[in-house]
């Protein structure tokens, strides 16, 4: 090999010598920069994706609102639970904020009262009625008659037989709703009990259920 490659070899050598750790030094540098760009990348994604979440959960209520605001009646079919013979149809009807209740009843004891109450669900897959679980009671509240301001939702007090055993309800209630926000009673069941609703806690001291139903939507007629 001639002096002149010599040099030259040496000449490139020295030039290349400052560059030849880059590599390791882009290197480095990457195992710094990447970690330190991922959080806040990961942030910006879970924002975006949130405030979307957000917009959906903010138009929820309002999707709720508008799908249910034309249901504004409803009613129960009450069939009688094994050996009873108590039967008949209560309808809601939903004018403003308040539900009118009216219902028409027969196979009482003549002459007696009757407790009669919304319940927690709307399943008729039990003889004796207790299918529909307890009080519909979402708000907590302790056992009342219908003179209590605050009550369960579901305590529409007592029906009054006559001697042939009929009854007949009429009701004004302003803690519960057909198909809205506040309450809503459509799909839960209604019982009738077999004593008076004393008041008396935790449920009125009502006795067996000896008729049981479920609340569900009236079709109405198109305008």
């Amino acid at each position: 090999m001639g002096l002149g490659s010599c040099v030259v070899g040496c000449v490139i050598r020295e030039m290349w010598y400052p560059f030849q750790d880059i590599p390791k030094l882009l290197m480095k540098l990457a195992k710094i920069v990447l970690p330190a760009l991922v959080l806040p990348l990961a942030f910006f994604v879970t924002g975006c994706e949130t405030m979307d979440h957000d917009d959906h959960a903010h138009a929820a209520p309002s999707a709720h609102v508008n799908a249910w605001a034309s249901v504004t009646e409803a009613v129960a079919v009450m069939t009688p639970t094994e050996g009873s013979k108590t039967k008949g149809v209560i309808h809601f009807t939903q004018a403003g904020a308040k539900v009118k209740i009216e219902g028409s009843i027969e196979g009482l004891t003549p002459n007696q009262k009757h407790a009669i109450h919304i319940h927690e669900a709307g399943n008729l897959n039990s003889k004796d009625g207790t299918a529909t679980g307890g009080h519909y009671n979402p708000e907590g509240h302790a056992h009342g008659l219908t003179s209590s301001a605050t009550r369960h939702a579901g305590d529409l007090g007592n029906l009054q037989a006559d001697g042939s055993g009929k009854a007949t309800l009429s009701l004004v209630v302003d803690n519960i709703t057909v198909a809205g926000l506040k309450n809503p009673i459509v799909g839960r069941g209604v019982i009738i009990h077999a004593k008076e609703d004393d008041g008396g806690q935790p449920t009125g001291n009502a006795g067996g259920r000896i008729s049981q139903g479920v609340i569900g939507i009236v079709k109405t007629a198109a305008k």
